[in-house]
């Protein structure tokens, strides 16, 4: 029986939620990886064999695929499946994200500085967090280069371009607010590698393009909020929440209260001080 999959998100950084119901009686069948790619074990436990070689994977181990590599799954010691969360990278990252050597070892057990992010990735599938999947797939990309090289990446030095280039994208992105901006069209304006704008747009401005993306539209509601009487619902949607639950989730996050008590607050309820909780940043 094959896993059930749901992509989260499609582009230079794929992101695919995998399921998988097979248990030790379940025949393995021979696979193959299409993409680089890095997943990250969820729940549960299987076993991978690739080549010569062979792992258990457990929740909190990592998954390191190479294209054209074949691979077979097992499912010798667990009856409960397995979830995972996989980031599949396009060829033109690979360079920037990790040496080749780091794609070749098959799988990682348990690593906290990949586990942690792995988590983060997941979180953020649930809709908890405002950091972007595709930003979060290449941190793991570089994060992988680190654990197996033993080499940090320095942090970049911007350069006067770099900062010009970082401070238009967030003028830009404050333009085009309300439409769906993923990490590799910002880079396409900026005239960066998503990759390499990454970077640089967070050490220029302090937070992700996504982040970013994400507070330009909470300030759009705040307005909104305050100024007109229009529908909670209709406020989401115009600053470019494709989903009212997670504009109120997140709006809650950020000003300590619902975007109802937010807008007495606005309009003089003193209450709204007692009421919202300590503001997040």
């Amino acid at each position: 029986m094959k896993p059930t999959t749901r992509t989260l998100q499609s582009g230079p950084v794929s992101v695919i939620e995998y399921r998988c119901t097979c248990g030790p009686a379940d025949r393995p069948f021979p696979e193959a990886h299409s993409r680089h790619s890095i997943s990250y074990v969820r729940k549960g436990s299987f076993g991978y064999r690739w080549g010569a070689r062979s792992f258990e994977l457990v929740a909190g181990s990592v998954l390191v695929g190479h294209p054209g590599d074949e691979y077979t799954c097992t499912h010798e010691h667990h009856h409960g499946g397995d979830e995972c969360l996989s980031f599949q990278y396009a060829p033109e990252l690979i360079d920037e994200l990790a040496p080749g050597p780091s794609w070749r070892v098959g799988a990682l057990p348990p690593i906290a500085q990949l586990m942690v992010l792995g988590e983060w990735a997941q979180s953020v599938a649930d809709a908890n967090g405002d950091l972007g999947l595709d930003e979060l797939g290449l941190m793991l990309g570089a994060r992988l280069a680190q654990v197996t090289t033993g080499k940090r990446t320095p942090a970049p030095k911007p350069s006067s371009r770099d900062r010009r280039r970082a401070v238009d994208a967030a003028l830009w992105i404050d333009a085009n607010a309300r439409r769906d901006i993923d990490l590799a069209t910002a880079a396409q304006v900026a005239g960066l590698s998503s990759h390499h704008f990454l970077r640089i747009f967070s050490a220029v401005v302090g937070v992700t393009p996504h982040q970013y993306l994400i507070r330009a539209r909470l300030r759009d509601a705040a307005r909104l909020l305050v100024e007109s009487d229009r529908p909670i619902t209709e406020v989401a949607f115009d600053v470019g929440f494709n989903d009212v639950s997670n504009f109120v989730r997140t709006f809650r996050r950020a000003a300590g209260a619902s975007p109802r008590t937010f807008r007495r607050g606005g309009r003089g309820d003193r209450n709204f001080f007692q009421e919202s909780a300590p503001l997040r940043t």
